[in-house]
């Protein structure tokens, strides 16, 4: 028997949260939901979810205060969040991204696309990799651990930039597209713009520095090093 996935959904509409849960369920995974997003992180800890669906525009906590809760949270901070949105809320995506949320969904919600969109996403966080650290000059890269040490002081960095930055620098002077790094971090299964990439560089970039990852104007990014 294949795993059930847990998932918390927060949502101040219960006609979204009804067909949420019932579309969810049908597709096996075992679903907690509030309509009060001040519950999501205490709720979060209690059932440590695989994935949290945050509605953005909430009465009580908006979901971008709730996100920060949880990413700045040692327990909770690798679950995957993903935001729903009204369409015309899609100018906020940047900032989600910026707060380390995976994905954003837009209502009216799809029920059979949810559920595939949400095992892609887990499926891809929760997939280990064995791949080798790495030592490049002054920066060493500890792939077993997620971290990362410029000059042997320690640079925290959620999982997404984490990655983003291993691909990079796991081969100095190549030139990555950013369709590449889409594929190789967010996985095919599961859509995301460009400009996504372009928050996760810039956020890298402000943790060590300009200098190791170049721009390559119409084609992509390169680490270097020296």
């Amino acid at each position: 028997m294949s795993k059930k996935y847990k998932i918390l959904v927060a949502d101040d509409d219960s006609d979204i949260l009804e067909i949420i849960k019932f579309n969810l369920e049908r597709n096996d995974f075992e679903v907690t939901v509030t309509n009060k997003s001040t519950e999501t992180y205490e709720l979060a800890l209690k059932i440590r979810p695989d994935l949290i669906l945050h509605d953005v525009m909430m009465p009580d906590m908006d979901g971008f205060q709730v996100c920060r809760k949880v990413k700045s949270s040692d327990i909770l901070r690798d679950t995957p969040f993903v935001f729903l949105t009204a369409r015309n809320e899609e100018h906020h995506e940047v900032q989600g991204f910026e707060l380390g949320a995976e994905d954003y969904i837009a209502k009216p919600i799809k029920p059979a696309a949810l559920s595939t969109r949400l095992k892609a996403i887990i499926r891809r966080y929760t997939k280990e990799e064995k791949l080798p650290s790495l030592q490049l000059g002054i920066f060493r890269i500890d792939r077993e651990g997620y971290v990362v040490y410029k000059n042997e002081e320690q640079i925290s960095f959620p999982k997404k930039e984490f990655e983003l930055l291993y691909i990079l620098a796991s081969s100095p002077g190549k030139v990555f597209s950013r369709e590449d790094v889409l594929s190789r971090v967010w996985g095919n299964d599961v859509y995301v713009g460009e400009r996504t990439v372009d928050v996760h560089i810039r956020k890298i970039r402000e943790k060590i520095g300009d200098d190791y990852i170049t721009t390559i104007k119409g084609v992509g990014y390169k680490f270097v090093i020296g």
